[in-house]
C-alpha cells in the first residue's frame, strides 16, 4: 500500500493513480500532529488498520493525483538518523569506510512540490545526496541484523540536503545536514510487502530533466540490516522514525537557484523539489566525478559566483 498525506494533511492512499481519502478511518487516533496518525496507524498496521484501510480504499472513489497537495508522509518523524558514507563508489572502494552516522532534525523535513532553500552560508557547494529510506514499524533497541527486516514498516525517497565546507568545521555534519528544508521525503511511504528485495533497487536523481545520480542499493557498504543494527544499538528507534540508508557520491553535484530536482528509488514514486537561493550563487555543473577525472583539485568544483565565491 502507498501511503500519503494530501492538503490539509489528509490520510490517502494512492491507488491505480489516484488518491482514495481515508482520513474517516483514523479519526479515532488522538492527534496533535499529522505524525501522531502516521504513527499509530503504523504502530496497529497489522491489528487495526491495514484491514480497515483496504476496506475503504475498495469502496471509495479516487481524486487524480495531480489535482492534491502531496504533502511529507512522515511530516515530523521523532528520529532522521542517516548512514554516512555506505556506499561502495560502484565498487571502487577497496574496503568499507568505518560504520557511521548522523541525525537530521526533523524540522529538515519538506515533501513532493516543496522548496529546498539554500541559507546564506559561507558553504563551498551546496548538494542533495539521493537515497533509500527505511520506515521503522515497532519499537526497536539492539536489534540483531538478522531479525532487522521484522522492523519495517515500509520505504520511502530521500534527498539529504548538504552545506559543504562550512568554517570552522568542527561538529561538521550538524552544520551541514541539519537546516531548514534539507531532508525531503516522499512522494508517499511505501509498505513493505510491495518492496520484495529493497538490497536490489534502482536510485536515479535527476536536475532540470539531466541524471546525474544512477546506481543500486545493492552498492551498500553496510546492508540495510546492518544499518538497523547499529543504529538501534546507539537508540531507541519507534514506529515512524527514519534510517536513511545514505548514497553513492560519485553523482553529486551543485544544487542550484531555480533547479528542479527528481528522484526515484525502484517503485517508490517519483520525489520532485525545487531549488531556491536567494544569493543566486553559481557553480559549474560537473559531478564529483567528472571533476575528479578531469584533473582538478578537491572534491567539488568552486563557487564561481555571488557572495562567498573565492573571487568575491
Amino acid at each position: 500500500m502507498k501511503l500519503l498525506f494530501f492538503d490539509d494533511f489528509k490520510l490517502g492512499v494512492l491507488h491505480e493513480g489516484e488518491v482514495v481519502d481515508v482520513s474517516g478511518e483514523v479519526k479515532d487516533i488522538p492527534a496533535a500532529h499529522p505524525q501522531d496518525v502516521m504513527n499509530a496507524v503504523i504502530a496497529g498496521w497489522d491489528d487495526r488498520y491495514r484491514a480497515r484501510l483496504e476496506a475503504a480504499v475498495s469502496a471509495g472513489a479516487g481524486i487524480p493525483l495531480d489535482a492534491v497537495r502531496v504533502r511529507p508522509p512522515l511530516p515530523r518523524p521523532l528520529n532522521i538518523d542517516c548512514m554516512a558514507r555506505n556506499y561502495m563508489e560502484n565498487g571502487t572502494l577497496t574496503e568499507r569506510p568505518p560504520i557511521n552516522g548522523f541525525p537530521k532534525t526533523p524540522n529538515s523535513i519538506i515533501g513532493h512540490g516543496d522548496t529546498m532553500v539554500l541559507p546564506d552560508i559561507p558553504a563551498t557547494i551546496f548538494e542533495g545526496e539521493a537515497e533509500l529510506a527505511i520506515v521503522i514499524g515497532k519499537r526497536a533497541q539492539n536489534v540483531p541484523a538478522s531479525e532487522a527486516f521484522d522492523y519495517i514498516f515500509g520505504y520511502t525517497n530521500l534527498i539529504d540536503g548538504s552545506a559543504r565546507g562550512i568554517p570552522p568545521m568542527q561538529n561538521a555534519f550538524y552544520q551541514m545536514k541539519s537546516r531548514e528544508t534539507f531532508c525531503p521525503i516522499g512522494p508517499y511511504l511505501v509498505t513493505a510487502d510491495e518492496v520484495p528485495d529493497p538490497q536490489n533497487l534502482p536510485v536515479k536523481l535527476w536536475n532540470n530533466g539531466e541524471l546525474k545520480q544512477d546506481f543500486n542499493t545493492s552498492d551498500m557498504a553496510y546492508d540495510i540490516a546492518e544499518s538497523i543494527a547499529f543504529v538501534s544499538a546507539m537508540h531507541t528507534l519507534e514506529p515512524g522514525d527514519i534510517i536513511a540508508t545514505g548514497t553513492n557520491h560519485r553523482g553529486l553535484h551543485s544544487f542550484q537557484d531555480g533547479d528542479q530536482i527528481d528522484l526515484e528509488v525502484g517503485e517508490l514514486g517519483r520525489l520532485t523539489i525545487s531549488i531556491r537561493d536567494d544569493l543566486r550563487r553559481t557553480w559549474s555543473r560537473q559531478t564529483r566525478l567528472e571533476w575528479t577525472e578531469g584533473g582538478n583539485e578537491g572534491r567539488t568544483p568552486p563557487q564561481l559566483t555571488g557572495p562567498y565565491a573565492p573571487s568575491a
